[in-house]
């Protein structure tokens, strides 16, 4: 079979043959229909990941159909539709799975696909039982692929920071999780800001129920916010700390600054704001299987689907270098016929 290979930090995705792999005890071999191109590979790339290793096929954002399952797996059915993300599997004894929140796994190392397990720009994927999930009827798994982590990402992130209907949000950021945080805040009934460097999105942004476009380029956006009447939550998407503390002024009392992108800075705000406004400053990481869950079926209850650019497996390593250069515009997605 036909896979990508990330050989070492700073080197080329390389298109590679390898013998196609056989599901062992706990694993489903999935052969891949789609699996979306995500900035993190570039962190990856990058060396980003202290958890990384090389070399590994790379892609989390993962759709396809049940090929096989291993010793002991009897769900879901071979034929079954279905996704894989961000963590590829958990010790399953901790604390935090117990409770289903294996994205909090302190029991083991971290798990993640397309980082430190093969992942998704190949033919075939192996997953872990509970952690391959399947996908509602009617969602496109093409264009669906970048819900396993970009719309996880937003979704998850929105509901543990409390977004709810009437909520003001702020989104910094138009790329692929801002994107995604925009339309489920809207969906959910929330008043949506959106901040970006220019005004290359606001039309789209607005169209997309944004009730204001703020580029940052002209104005504050800590002022701009306020002018708002403050947010009650402020999302950072960009991969930047510094976006993120710039709006950070904006919050009205009980506020939140949440993390779904970020540098490599340390976050630093001022204690007395976080005393006197009683404010708070979060991050999320992705989610668990049944935080996927809960995203695919409320996209595909309120029809909400990624705008995506189909690729070729061959076009891929011209994507990601263009990504990494910060040249590349839109939502890659590479499909297997």
């Amino acid at each position: 079979m036909r896979s990508a290979v990330l050989t070492a930090p700073g080197g080329p995705l390389e298109i590679v043959e390898r013998e196609e792999p056989r599901p062992g005890p706990g694993e489903i071999l999935v052969r891949v229909t789609a699996c979306g191109m995500c900035f993190s590979e570039v962190n990856h790339l990058r060396g980003h990941y202290p958890f990384g290793t090389f070399p590994v096929v790379p892609g989390h954002e993962i759709s396809g159909v049940v090929a096989a399952l291993g010793e002991g797996v009897a769900w879901p059915e071979v034929g079954t539709a279905v996704g894989a993300a961000w963590l590829h599997g958990s010790c399953g004894h901790c604390d935090q799975c117990a409770r289903g929140d294996q994205i909090l796994c302190t029991g083991a190392p971290k798990q993640v696909t397309g980082v430190n397990r093969d992942g998704g720009y190949t033919e075939y994927f192996v997953g872990r039982a509970g952690f391959v999930t399947p996908l509602p009827d009617g969602l496109d798994p093409v264009a669906g692929a970048p819900l396993m982590c970009a719309g996880l990402t937003a979704f998850n992130g929105l509901r543990q920071a409390g977004a709810v209907a009437g909520s003001k949000v702020a989104v910094l950021g138009t790329g692929g999780v801002g994107t995604m945080a925009q339309r489920f805040a809207a969906a959910m009934g929330a008043r949506v800001a959106v901040v970006s460097r220019s005004r290359r999105a606001e039309k789209e942004a607005l169209g997309l129920g944004a009730e204001l476009f703020v580029a940052t380029g002209e104005r504050d956006p800590a002022e701009a916010l306020r002018a708002w009447g403050g947010a009650d939550l402020v999302v950072n998407t960009a991969p930047d700390t510094a976006t993120g503390l710039a709006a950070f002024g904006g919050l009205r009392p009980d506020g939140t600054l949440l993390y779904l992108g970020m540098g490599a800075e340390n976050v630093s705000v001022p204690p007395m704001a976080l005393v006197a406004g009683r404010l708070r400053v979060m991050g999320v990481p992705s989610g668990s299987p049944h935080d996927l869950r809960d995203t695919l079926a409320f996209a595909v209850a309120h029809g909400i689907v990624p705008e995506v650019a189909p690729v070729t497996l061959d076009e891929a390593p011209g994507v990601l270098a263009a990504m990494d250069q910060g040249a590349h515009r839109g939502r890659a997605v590479i499909t297997f016929a």
